[in-house]
């Protein structure tokens, strides 16, 4: 699993970061989320992803979190 964590306002390219991510999404706010490589959306997109019962699927498809540990917590 690859995780990736960036704070834009400490580093100097905060501002270019946050333009390529507009590009990228459409979306130049953060969080900007991807599980395995796709866009998610923001930190409402994720909740609602959650609230709906769909993201421990798609953190176990891409082997963010192990099929065991996702049944267990369902």
């Amino acid at each position: 699993m690859i995780v990736h964590l960036c704070v834009l306002v400490s580093r100097c390219d905060g501002a270019e970061i946050q333009a390529a991510l507009a590009q990228l999404t459409g979306q130049r706010t953060v969080p900007n989320v991807f599980i395995g490589g796709k866009h998610i959306g923001g930190c409402d997109d994720t909740m609602a992803l959650n609230k709906s019962g769909k993201l421990v699927p798609l953190l176990t498809e891409a082997g963010a979190i192990a099929a065991t540990t996702a049944s267990a917590s369902s």
